[in-house]
């Protein structure tokens, strides 16, 4: 896709979800965590379509030497979604009395997925960086989960930041799209397989992951959501 289509957007609501049954994953002994986000998840973040991890895995093993990927989130509830789009469109609606519903929900999509969509309610997606041989997180320009109005702008993934930030980041594009994961363009941490977006990016005829409730999936129990 050479323009930036939002995760609002109708062309990728109606793109066809044949679910293929793939379980999720933990990643956990497979690859770096880091545990900033799992808290609100009850360590569902920890867990991740086999496909994708196992496409992870690849791309870990095309960075360069002594550099391997940190893993942030990967599934979310779809209950913690919902809230998480609710709470920033909220903040949206606060700083911009004037704009109409439609546009508050598409200004929230660059940063939250609707979560009727949403690629990591499917396993499907990843919050992701990069560390070095001594574990530190390299510059790429902003933190993981900087949101446009925190970063100004500097979290889409084309956005002009220095040279040493934009080569890490073109390392991590690199190997995740040679290993077939696509990035949300708005976030340059957010890459996915095998969902709606990955789907209307890449050409596929459907997507091959659907989205998972919590409660059916084994060991996963979010008290206190909704």
């Amino acid at each position: 896709m050479s323009e930036i289509i939002l995760m609002s957007d109708a062309r990728v609501a109606v793109v066809p979800v044949e679910e293929c049954g793939e379980p999720l994953a933990d990643v956990r002994g497979s690859l770096l965590t880091d545990d900033r986000k799992h808290k609100d998840s009850h360590g569902a973040g920890l867990l991740l379509r086999r496909g994708v991890l196992d496409r992870l895995l690849t791309a870990e093993r095309l960075l360069p030497p002594g550099l391997r990927l940190l893993f942030v989130e990967g599934y979310r509830p779809p209950a913690l979604q919902r809230r998480y789009f609710e709470e920033y469109a909220a903040g949206l609606r606060a700083l911009h009395p004037g704009w109409a519903p439609d546009r508050v929900r598409t200004a929230a999509s660059r940063y939250v997925s609707p979560p009727e969509i949403a690629p990591h309610s499917a396993g499907a997606a990843v919050d992701l960086t990069l560390v070095g041989a001594d574990g530190r997180e390299l510059d790429l320009g902003t933190p993981v989960n900087a949101s446009p109005e925190e970063s100004d702008g500097a979290c889409c993934t084309d956005a002009p930041i220095g040279d040493r930030a934009r080569a890490h980041r073109e390392i991590l594009r690199t190997a995740l799209t040679a290993a077939g994961l696509v990035n949300y363009p708005t976030e340059w941490w957010h890459w996915s397989y095998g969902d709606r977006y990955w789907a209307l990016a890449t050409g596929a005829p459907a997507a091959l992951y659907g989205p998972r409730d919590a409660i059916d999936v084994p060991g996963v129990d979010i008290p206190g959501i909704g």
